[in-house]
């Protein structure tokens, strides 16, 4: 049996998500606020963080729209 991975998922604090995406912490929040960015999630406690797939495909989807 062949187990499929097509990529493999990971946390990323705030900081991680910052200097992947070029965003302020303050652009981060807003744009959740907004609906335009992925929603942190609860890994444990007040602990929060972004999962990388989600961060990936929405600087994809940032990548597609800039080439229309």
């Amino acid at each position: 049996m062949e187990i499929s991975q097509s990529r493999s998922e990971r946390f990323l604090r705030l900081r991680d998500v910052m200097e992947t995406t070029t965003l302020c912490r303050s652009s981060i929040y807003l744009l959740i606020k907004a609906g335009d960015f992925p929603k942190n999630v609860t890994v444990m406690g007040k602990r929060k963080a972004w999962l990388e797939s989600e961060i990936d495909d929405w600087m994809m989807s940032k990548m597609e729209s800039a080439e229309l």
